[in-house]
């Protein structure tokens, strides 16, 4: 499913080269929930972003399904990520000026608009939020708003499911909800890959790496 082949990520910052990712190699199978732990600026969220085609590396590839995402044109690739890759943040990113049903159906604006309105009522209903429909992220709880963006990933039936601290800014009980939401997507066919520095997330992986400045510790992530 993921396939990452020594990738670099370096930056130029005030005093010279940043390196964000070096040279790191990860595979991830189909079917597979991943958890990439590591300390707050050891490159999780870089890697991420490197692997859900938002980030390009400056060295290396990377393959989703077979296909390196950053041989493909701009538009191709977002089409790719629309169509295969789901996104949930510890931020959330709903647009504050969207109802919650137009903030799931974001992400059909890339795949052509097809109408999903129903679909998109369905994932909510699931999520225990179909009476916020017409409210805006502002009147939600911080909880409501991570089950929103969870239904925004999963609109257009992802492959792939990527998540940046998701359980970050949610109290114990909202943060296992949102767990065994990532787990069931696993349980039904999906592939996670998830970042953490938290052990919340890591116990629902059956695999976890360890990212230190930008390197995959090969040996502890073979161990674990």
């Amino acid at each position: 499913m993921v396939q990452l082949e020594q990738v670099t990520k370096r930056y130029m910052g005030p005093g010279g080269e940043v390196f964000a990712l070096r040279d790191a190699s990860l595979r991830v199978e189909a079917g597979e929930f991943v958890a990439i732990k590591g300390p707050s600026g050891s490159g999780k969220s870089t890697m991420l972003l490197t692997i859900g085609a938002m980030v390009s590396p400056t060295e290396g590839r990377v393959r989703i399904r077979d296909t390196d995402v950053y041989a493909l044109t701009g538009g191709a690739r977002a089409r790719f990520r629309a169509d295969n890759i789901g996104f949930v943040f510890q931020l959330f990113h709903l647009v504050p000026y969207l109802s919650v049903l137009d903030n799931v159906l974001l992400p059909t604006l890339a795949t052509g608009g097809k109408d999903k309105r129903a679909e998109a009522l369905g994932l909510l209903e699931r999520f225990g939020v179909s009476h916020r429909v017409d409210h805006r992220p502002s009147e939600l709880s911080i909880g409501e708003r991570q089950r929103v963006a969870m239904a925004r990933a999963l609109l257009n039936r992802p492959v792939l499911l990527l998540a940046d601290e998701p359980t970050g800014n949610l109290d114990p009980a909202n943060a296992r909800e949102v767990m065994e939401y990532l787990t069931e997507f696993n349980r039904e066919g999906g592939t996670v890959v998830v970042v953490t520095h938290e052990e919340v997330s890591s116990r629902y992986a059956q695999r976890t790496v360890l990212l230190r400045e930008g390197r995959l510790d090969e040996a502890e992530a073979a161990a674990s």
